[in-house]
């Protein structure tokens, strides 16, 4: 999707949210200014104080819908269903009726205490792209119930609720982020299923970007950094994994359960999962790698039998191969194959009947080749632009990076003493092993 695309649909989806309408944001009740409020009968006598708000956290409603209060009678604390409550404004609550059924509270699937569970927690704003946490959270009524609306997460906000009672009431609508931009993290928010609580979470989620997905994970805790891992695909923690610092990865790695580690390791391309388990110790590296399938751990092996700062260290062993005798159709057919793999396939190797590399092909020249060319066609056409560019295993970086600009390549086959393909080194490849003290660079956070 492209940029403008994006903008485009971020912004309709801001116009769709709750807290666009004037009349929600007027109406908007603080929850941290409801803590410890007074709740009252119909005769204006106080029955109680608001000691948390229960939601529905994680059902399906796109806004959390108030289940009911933990009021504090005394030295009881006793459960108030939401259609016994008759008013909630600032600070305070009022009794639909004079006599009230009274309950001990019992967290059902799905259910969180606000104040308790949210409150002052991690989020994830999934608009800004960024990890915070809320100073408060905001309700309002809503289709004839009081639902969770939105959260704050300024600091005013939080000096707010350190000043008077006075101020800690007032909410602050033009510093509100709608609930639907936001994805909450508390492990002990819910005892519901599992896939009660994946739901809304994925859905806030599933758009990010692997770079923004790796942004997040290296922003929040530990807990909720395992948590988050468990709510995306395999695929999607992988591809955000490889967007990872280094350091910030190995703690990752040796935080998560071996089983889960080791799932992880495995969906990420070879070079990256190679870099990866490099920087572990030898004991927690073959702990990864005896839980994986045993063709992925062999390959995984082989490659960490090349020393770091060589070609074989920062190669790729993704290849896809041709020989002269196909058509550009039956290539193409195997390129679709790996459409996964995108990122890291720039062209197609050429190989003889002894497995030996004849020609590298760019995928350019293969798109705008006629589908029932043979590839021998397009080995004879590359010709005249030399051999391809070639290094060996124990290849220097340093000198495989010279040929790569020499060549004017946007990669590199590394060939063992036969000329048969090993893998292949792509440029970006070797400016993350050459400049690794350059880190990423984090543009969002800087112009925030």
């Amino acid at each position: 999707m492209s940029t403008s695309a994006r903008l485009r649909d971020r912004r309709v989806n801001l116009e769709r949210r709750a807290t666009a309408s004037k009349a929600v944001r007027n109406s908007l009740v603080s929850v941290a200014g409801l803590v410890g409020g007074p709740v009252t009968n119909q005769s204006g006598e106080e029955v109680g104080r608001v000691a948390d708000v229960v939601a529905r956290l994680y059902g399906p409603e796109p806004y959390p819908p108030v289940t009911g209060l933990i009021l504090r009678i005394g030295r009881r604390r006793t459960f108030l269903p939401a259609h016994a409550v008759g008013k909630l404004q600032a600070g305070h609550v009022r009794l639909r009726t004079a006599r009230v059924d009274l309950r001990d509270f019992a967290r059902r699937p799905g259910e969180v205490l606000l104040a308790k569970d949210v409150l002052d927690h991690q989020l994830v704003d999934v608009d800004g792209v960024q990890v915070t946490r809320a100073a408060d959270l905001y309700l309002t009524p809503l289709l004839d119930q009081v639902v969770l609306v939105g959260v704050d997460v300024s600091l005013p906000t939080l000096l707010r609720r350190l000043g008077p009672r006075r101020w800690q009431t007032r909410p602050t609508p033009e510093r509100v982020l709608d609930w639907q931009a936001v994805a909450p993290f508390a492990e002990q928010a819910t005892e519901g299923p599992p896939e009660v609580r994946l739901r809304a979470s994925r859905t806030a989620l599933h758009r990010l970007r692997p770079a923004d997905l790796a942004d997040i994970l290296e922003d929040l805790g530990r807990a909720e950094r395992q948590q988050l891992l468990g709510w995306l695909e395999p695929e999607q923690a992988a591809d955000a994994l490889e967007e990872m610092e280094p350091a910030e990865l190995e703690n990752l790695l040796r935080e998560a359960q071996p089983e889960h580690a080791a799932r992880l390791v495995d969906e990420m391309e070879p070079d990256e999962a190679a870099d990866a388990l490099r920087d572990l110790t030898g004991e927690e590296r073959e702990a990864l790698l005896t839980r994986m399938p045993a063709g992925e751990a062999a390959e995984l092996r082989r490659l960490l039998t090349h020393r770091e700062g060589t070609a074989g260290g920062a190669m790729t062993t993704l290849l896809v191969t041709a020989r002269r005798d196909e058509s550009v159709a039956d290539v193409r057919g195997r390129l679709a194959e790996q459409a996964e793999h995108r990122t890291e396939i720039d062209a197609v190797a050429v190989v003889d009947d002894e497995g030996r590399v004849a020609c590298d092909i760019p995928l350019f020249d293969l798109a705008v080749a006629e589908d029932s060319a043979p590839v021998a066609d397009l080995v004879i056409w590359r010709a005249q632009f030399g051999p391809p560019v070639t290094v060996r295993p124990d290849t220097p970086l340093s000198e495989a990076a010279d040929q790569l600009v020499t060549a004017r390549a946007s990669s590199l086959l590394v060939l063992d003493d036969g000329d048969r393909p090993l893998g292949r080194i792509l440029a970006d490849d070797l400016l993350d092993a050459m400049l690794p003290e350059r880190g990423r660079l984090h543009f969002r956070r800087f112009l925030q």
